[in-house]
């Protein structure tokens, strides 16, 4: 089977600086353990060279930028980082223009894409509102997908993570999948409803479609070991 994670709260926690953020030493034991009865996929909004220095682990895919890098058999399209390093160009002017530069938002260019902090902004729900008008007037519109405390930025005509998972499992012949994230970006995999797929969601969320939840990641543990142990009774 294929088991696919998020990374950034889901195998790893949160922090308020995203670069201080690396896997804990016993969910990337457990992953390398999973990895000899399992395909291991990470299918992350980082992009890959990020990621892998942080894992602490070889998984056998690596997907960044929501689906838009490390896909088997997907090129890379070199007008991605074109397209967002104009985004980012034109947001930090609008920033400054209207007053919100040092109001605690961080752009971070990813290369395929652009992840809009404000984690750090006094009034999170003043800057989010702002945010979200400022970015309706970039040009050409963004895919946008929210999150916690970031907006995401992605070509319209990219691939997302549920269009990677699929693409995963066919690439590695899967019967069957598990996919597990946090977020609203996870949704496009939540949504696929493959009768083949069980979906998991870290912390309960209304509105979400995934199959089931953990009621927080330091759950990841639990659900490695289960997994690991149903797994190597059945080879």
């Amino acid at each position: 089977m294929l088991c696919a994670f998020d990374f950034d709260g889901t195998l790893a926690p949160i922090e308020v600086d995203p670069g201080l953020v690396y896997m804990p030493a016993a969910v990337a034991r457990r992953l390398d353990i999973l990895s000899s009865y399992a395909s291991i996929a990470v299918v992350t909004g980082r992009a890959v060279a990020d990621v892998q220095a942080r894992l602490g682990f070889a998984p056998s895919y690596v997907v960044g930028n929501h689906g838009l890098e490390g896909v088997p058999g997907c090129v890379f399209d070199a007008h991605f980082p074109l397209l967002c390093a104009e985004w980012e160009k034109s947001l930090h002017a609008m920033l400054q223009r209207h007053g919100l530069a040092s109001s605690g938002v961080r752009i971070e260019n990813k290369g395929c894409s652009l992840s809009v902090h404000y984690r750090l902004a006094r009034d999170r729900e003043y800057v989010e509102s702002q945010l979200a008008t400022l970015i309706e007037r970039l040009t050409p519109a963004p895919h946008l997908v929210g999150g916690k405390c970031v907006f995401n930025l992605l070509p319209a005509a990219g691939m997302d993570k549920g269009a990677a998972v699929n693409r995963l499992m066919e690439d590695c012949g899967a019967a069957g999948a598990l996919y597990v994230g946090d977020d609203v970006t996870d949704e496009d995999v939540f949504r696929l409803r493959r009768r083949d797929l069980v979906t998991v969601r870290v912390e309960p969320a209304t509105g979400t479609c995934a199959d089931f939840f953990l009621h927080h990641r330091l759950g990841m543990v639990q659900l490695l070991d289960e997994l690991i142990s149903r797994l190597r009774r059945h080879s």
